[in-house]
Parts: C-alpha cells; sequence; structure tokens
C-alpha cells in the first residue's frame, strides 16, 4: 500500500443541496489536510481536509461541474449550490472531508503545502462555544438531508 494509505470501509457525501451525491467503494484512502494557496482559495478556508482514492472507486449520483485551477488539477463542485467537492489530478480524486456524510471517519495523517500555513491557525486552541440554542430554534436549513 502507497505511503499513507489505510484501509477504509466504504462511505458516502455529497453537496449542500443534495444535486451531487457520491459513493466510494471500500479500499485505500489517505486522509490528509492541504496548506496550499489554490486549496484555500477554492475552498474559502486555511486549508483543504481531503479524502484520496482511486478516482475509479467514486460513483456519482448527479453530476458535478468542474474547473481546471492549474494544468494539473481540477476542481468540482455542484453547480447548484456550489459546495466544493474535490480535487482531481490524474488517476485519484481527493474528496473535501467537509463533504462526508456524518459518522464517516476522518484521521488527517500528513499536512501538505505547510509554506503556506496561515499564520494564525495555531492561535486556534482556545475555548470552544456551541451555537446558542435559540440560534438553532430559528435557522430554517435549506440543505438537503445528510446522508448518515
Amino acid at each position: 500500500m502507497t505511503k499513507g494509505f489505510t484501509d477504509h470501509p466504504a462511505f458516502r457525501g455529497g453537496c449542500q443541496c443534495g444535486a451531487v451525491r457520491y459513493a466510494v467503494a471500500a479500499g485505500p484512502a489517505k486522509d490528509s489536510v492541504c496548506h496550499c494557496r489554490m486549496c484555500q482559495r477554492a475552498t474559502g478556508n486555511a486549508f483543504a481536509p481531503l479524502v484520496e482514492v482511486k478516482a475509479d472507486r467514486v460513483r456519482w449520483e448527479g453530476t458535478p461541474r468542474e474547473w481546471a485551477s492549474s494544468t494539473v488539477a481540477w476542481r468540482g463542485f455542484c453547480a447548484t449550490c456550489g459546495t466544493p467537492l474535490y480535487y482531481r489530478s490524474g488517476d485519484s480524486i481527493e474528496l473535501m472531508a467537509g463533504t462526508l456524510a456524518p459518522g464517516t471517519g476522518f484521521a488527517p495523517v500528513s499536512n501538505t503545502s505547510v509554506e503556506s500555513r496561515v499564520d494564525w491557525l495555531p492561535s486556534l486552541t482556545g475555548p470552544g462555544h456551541e451555537t446558542s440554542p435559540a440560534l438553532i430554534a430559528k435557522v430554517q436549513s435549506f440543505q438537503a438531508p445528510e446522508e448518515g
């Protein structure tokens, strides 16, 4: 098995609106975090948490749109709601961990492109705060139900 890859059970995921879903067959996968500027901009975040698998193990329900962010990388997303779904290069696809169905394990084994890591990231070790029950009570979500 390639370095960092472990056997994963089958898993599912998809976008916010439910127009694009995927199912991944059991097999080798690698959980990692990428800090490169392309991933930061593609996700609108400090880093991209990714699950890498061979692209031929992914079965799609709905069709993601793609945009070539470089000469070696294609970014997949839902054309309806805009959810970033993956980064594809060669015969591998790296699915965004935020699109995984609840309960899917994710345990990063590496950080890549650390030269671009944002300098404020280490300061996030402070206390966390849960969402206010009053806010939860008044929010109506338009997101598709999550698969579990």
